[in-house]
């Protein structure tokens, strides 16, 4: 892009490319921000359900403890209601502080968080007298959705390898809060012939994959001694708060998972960050009391109807890691289902599920099906087929050059184009017609001097097409080829053994048209006979002898009839030193 050879044009050219990549840099979309608005108010939605997961599994808990019918059952139950009550405590703790972070942010940037109710940012302020609750927002309502100063700065302060922001507090909180639950519901009596169980928690925030992570708290559960009925529920729980604390962004190593999390990210990513954190620990909180409701038995469900289920990402990237989980809508605990896909067995089934990952491939979309088997009381297997339908998106960025925005005229120009957010994308024009063309569009614009490309997108779920943008072109005729005797261009040295004729692009024009020489004519100085001339671009006999007689040095011409793609025949002549 600076090389020596450049014109003051082209450096010109090279230099407003970088500042615009600058300012794109720069520049959050309005759709991307809409975006994490969508994205925040699924995550609250889906931290209302893990709220009353746990609190329905409480509930059955407090039931069992007042039950007068079955003493000693009750009396287990009361004990364990108190462990209950101990992590509801300290879960509460760490869902207020995010939600003090949220307000926070939103104040600094200069959000109204004091007015409550519809209309407003805050819904519903946090209550404690339902501590477990976030607090309801609605960030459509927030004006500043970009600002990610405020929230970086709080968060991290300065440096995202060594962030000393509130957010390193958070930090210590969350990694507390992982020890805290799993080595509270690990702990309880091992009876009149065993040890008490316990588990030790590790300090593991450094792993190279999820195989990685879960041999790390193995050997730690196998270091302590952890009911063999709690192991893998104390593992996914771990795992679920485990995060890595260092790694590496668009080659900056040791970067903290606050600085990749909050940096430069805007307000309402920022908040949905920090709800996403909300929703891990309400999940892991959800999953520790299932697990200790599970000791006071009655975990034997009957069931007279069952329904399989997959569900998943409705939408991947193409190379993105797909999972999708399939499980009856009743199970026992006691007895797993057996999972297959494509006639294969899944190894990995838990929770009455089986975890499918596989990897996004195909056009448009990719469909999973495959069986899950449960077994009645009396051992009789029931089977019944599954399917799992994900759209597929092809990641994607753009980088436009508007004054370079040009569609040329007898031309199939290619055209790319993609509707982030919708599966399938939809292109019309004015004053130009388009054509699919595998994953592009051929445009072939008319006779005016411009066109409008628009851009839509279609959700195949909803049927809705919304237009995204349109976009104009200035319409030009093909430029002029350059004309080479061989491989030398006009201008340069060729062979007097060449013989052919061509005209096309140099490597400075990136167009893929081919052009065809009809007739040439050749000058040499000081030939007393009549100029030699032929169709097409191959010299006849008579000129090629005509050049083998001429002195080294000397400066021959040719004046060639060319045509292009669009049909025009022009005059394009050369010079060539022999």
């Amino acid at each position: 892009m600076a090389g020596g050879k450049e014109t003051p044009r082209q450096k010109m050219i090279g230099m407003m490319y970088l500042v615009l990549t600058a300012l794109l840099a720069l520049n959050v979309s309005k759709s991307i921000l809409d975006a994490f608005v969508a994205i925040e108010e699924n995550i609250q939605k889906a931290n209302e359900s893990e709220f009353y997961r746990g609190n329905e599994k409480r509930s059955e808990l407090r039931e069992t403890a007042q039950d007068k019918s079955e003493v000693e059952r009750a009396a287990k139950a009361q004990r364990l209601s108190k462990i209950v009550d101990k992590i509801d405590i300290f879960t509460a703790k760490r869902i207020e502080e995010i939600d003090k972070l949220k307000l926070e942010i939103l104040s600094t940037s200069g959000e109204d968080v004091t007015s409550i109710g519809i209309g407003h940012i805050v819904l519903k302020a946090y209550d404690k007298n339902a501590p477990l609750r976030p607090a309801r927002m609605d960030l459509d309502k927030v004006e500043g959705k970009d600002k990610y100063d405020d929230a970086m700065r709080i968060m991290i302060g300065q440096d995202i390898k060594r962030p000393t922001g509130k957010g390193m507090a958070l930090w210590k909180s969350y990694n507390d809060y992982r020890k805290e639950l799993s080595e509270t519901i690990a702990a309880y009596p091992g009876g009149e012939d065993q040890k008490d169980f316990y588990f030790k928690s590790p300090e593991i925030n450094k792993y190279k994959d999820q195989k990685d992570l879960y041999t790390q708290i193995q050997k730690a559960i196998d270091a302590s001694n952890v009911n063999q009925d709690d192991k893998e529920a104390i593992k996914k729980i771990y795992a679920s708060l485990t995060k890595e604390e260092y790694s590496t962004i668009h080659d900056v190593t040791n970067v903290h998972w606050m600085g990749k999390t909050f940096d430069h990210s805007p307000s309402v990513a920022a908040i949905a960050s920090l709800s996403s954190m909300q929703k891990e620990i309400l999940a892991a909180r959800a999953d520790a009391v299932a697990l200790i409701r599970l000791r006071v038995g009655g975990g034997e469900y009957s069931f007279n109807k069952i329904m399989a289920l997959a569900y998943g990402p409705e939408l991947a990237n193409s190379g993105d890691e797909i999972e999708v989980q399939v499980l009856m809508a009743a199970y026992d605990s006691d007895k797993q289902p057996e999972v297959t896909m494509g006639g294969s067995k899944i190894s990995e089934v838990r929770d009455g599920k089986g975890f499918i990952k596989t990897r996004a491939a195909g056009g448009s979309e990719m469909t999973l099906s495959g069986t899950i088997t449960i077994r009645n009381k009396s051992g009789i297997p029931k089977s019944m087929p599954w399917e799992k339908t994900i759209k597929i998106m092809k990641p994607s960025g753009n980088v436009s050059l508007p004054e370079l925005n040009v569609l040329y005229r007898g031309y199939p120009n290619k055209v790319e184009a993609v509707a982030s957010g919708y599966d399938q994308t939809i292109l019309s024009g004015n004053g130009v017609s388009l054509t699919k063309s595998g994953s592009g569009w051929i445009a072939n614009p008319g006779a005016g001097r411009e066109a409008t490309i628009t851009v839509s997108g279609r959700s195949s779920v909803t049927n809705k097409t919304v237009s995204l943008g349109s976009f104009k072109f200035r319409v030009s005729r093909l430029p002029d080829p350059e004309l080479y005797f061989g491989a030398a261009k006009s201008g340069e040295t060729g062979s007097r053994a060449e013989t052919r004729l061509f005209a096309r692009y140099p490597p400075e024009i990136p167009l893929n048209a081919i052009f065809t020489v009809l007739s040439w004519e050749l000058a040499v100085p000081n030939n007393p006979t009549a100029p030699p001339r032929g169709p097409g671009g191959q010299l006849t006999p008579l000129a090629s002898s005509l050049l083998k007689q001429v002195k080294p040095g000397t400066l021959i011409g040719f004046m060639t009839d060319v045509r292009g793609p669009d049909g025009i025949t022009r005059k394009k002549g050369g010079t060539f030193k022999i």
